[in-house]
């Protein structure tokens, strides 16, 4: 703790190469933050800078409190739902837009075979269908193993509600990827 916080005092100084460091240090978390609640992509990865660039410019006011890893996966829970939300408006814009002009969407064969998947195909997919909240609680306790304390801190939530979200997330969860191998297998 001590050593990280020497790494923030230099970067608050200046130290380029002691930011890059800590960058170094919590990308993956980062990394799996963002890509647990987007998925992966570009627009995962965009997200993922712009939580660093959020966490240089607010070098000043970061206290330390409860160290760097909770402050920055709190930054890319935050920095997700705003992704999450401008994905929902852009589709809903396409979507109106393709209604009016009497587009379809296309239909998709569902001939295909489960073992061309990729297991973490099948989980991304499933997770993106979960709704902000459940997919937030899944990614915080289960892919970054944050405990029900702590990504209850992190989301300013009481424990119960973590609990109850996880619950609730975790049924959804089964469901949806015994649908889609259902549905691939089909």
């Amino acid at each position: 703790m001590a050593a990280e916080q020497a790494l923030v005092d230099r970067a608050r100084a200046g130290d380029h190469d002691a930011f890059r460091r800590l960058v170094e240090r919590y990308e993956d978390l980062v990394a799996a933050t963002v890509t647990g609640m987007l998925g992966p992509g570009p627009e995962a990865e965009d997200v993922g800078q712009e939580v660093f660039i959020r966490f240089y410019e607010a070098l000043d006011q970061y206290r330390g409190d409860g160290g760097l890893a909770p402050y920055l996966t709190r930054i890319a829970v935050n920095r997700s739902l705003n992704a999450l939300d401008r994905r929902k408006r852009k589709n809903h814009r396409l979507r109106s837009r393709d209604a009016s002009e009497g587009l379809t969407e296309p239909v998709i064969d569902g001939q295909r075979d489960v073992e061309a998947f990729d297991r973490t195909e099948l989980v991304q997919r499933a997770l993106q269908e979960l709704s902000d909240k459940h997919r937030t609680v899944i990614v915080l306790r289960v892919i970054n193993g944050y405990s029900t304390r702590q990504t209850a801190t992190l989301l300013d939530v009481p424990i119960g509600t973590v609990l109850s979200r996880l619950h609730r997330a975790q049924k959804k969860l089964k469901s949806l990827l015994a649908s889609h191998l259902h549905d691939d297998a089909c």
